[in-house]
């Protein structure tokens, strides 16, 4: 066991981090560290029940991130921007995460990166969780760590939560609010990402220096609406909302939504069949909105 090489999971209690530590160590190739803040909490009980040897690790404290690395082959990288709505702070974690992979002379990061939408549009459109990422991706390359992106497309698990149809005021009927119109969107539930970055990990001559776009599929809303709708017994229509009146529903991050759509509307690269090769069991949609029927009945 001791002879496997390590592979340290930041966010290991997360979504995207809990993934990959199940299926790395599923695929028995590497050994896991799995990282996180708390080390007590019940899901990191399980990631060790699992397997993995369970570490404190703190993306904004060196000490920790030094701790964390150090004699580890690779590592998959995780910040969320989302706990504290910062992207200086998202750019400072990626950035310590690269400088210590270099000075340690890790062999293989996997980021979960994003573009950044203000440099490639020129500064048209501003979508913080994407550019922060999308810088720290340029720092990893820049200073020669030897790193893949993983770039994800729309989360499924969204049309359960903040994404969920809603009922018309004027009629028996839900609707989605996605401002899409009829481009299709990319999509994939957070939990086949796990296996995908696996994959990596176990092929890097093919992936290191690279940024690989993930989808299960693309659908536009409507097609969305229509697997709900199956799936619901109720009809769920597309709301045909504009960029322009999503920006105004006056919730926290509506413009920043509103412009990570308008980024969407020009196709940005999710590469669906080699996600389909990287995760031959990525679930479609409807297998995943079947899958979890009873939490949307709930709606």
């Amino acid at each position: 066991m001791t002879s496997k090489k390590v592979i340290a999971v930041f966010g290991a209690t997360g979504a995207q981090g809990g993934s990959v530590v199940r299926a790395i160590l599923e695929s028995q190739k590497f050994a896991v560290r799995a990282l996180t803040r708390d080390v007590t909490r019940s899901n990191a009980l399980v990631l060790r029940d699992l397997g993995a040897e369970v570490v404190k690790g703190d993306l904004n404290d060196e000490a920790s991130v030094n701790a964390a690395l150090k004699g580890a082959y690779g590592a998959f990288v995780v910040t969320s921007f989302w706990d504290h709505h910062s992207k200086e702070k998202e750019v400072c974690q990626g950035k310590l995460v690269a400088d210590i992979a270099k000075r340690l002379g890790l062999q293989h990061v996997v980021y979960s990166g994003l573009e950044n939408v203000k440099r490639l549009t020129g500064g048209k459109l501003e979508v913080g969780h994407f550019d922060g990422k999308g810088e720290v991706e340029e720092y990893f390359w820049s200073i020669g760590v030897p790193m893949t992106s993983v770039r994800l497309s729309a989360y499924f698990e969204n049309f359960l939560t903040t994404w969920k149809p809603l009922k018309a005021s004027d009629g028996d009927y839900y609707t989605l609010a996605l401002p899409m119109g009829d481009i299709p969107m990319d999509g994939i539930s957070v939990a086949d990402i796990g296996a995908v970055v696996s994959s990596i990990f176990n092929s890097p001559a093919e992936f290191v220096g690279k940024a690989v776009g993930l989808s299960a599929e693309a659908l536009t809303i409507q097609q969305y609406a229509d697997v709900l709708s199956k799936s619901l017994g109720k009809e769920v229509r597309d709301a045909k909302i504009t960029p322009e009146a999503y920006e105004k529903l006056g919730f926290s991050g509506a413009e920043e939504l509103a412009n990570m759509f308008r980024f969407y509307h020009m196709k940005p690269d999710r590469d669906v069949k080699l996600t389909h090769r990287l995760n031959p069991k990525v679930k479609s949609f409807n297998q995943f909105i079947s899958e979890n029927q009873g939490v949307l009945k709930g709606v």
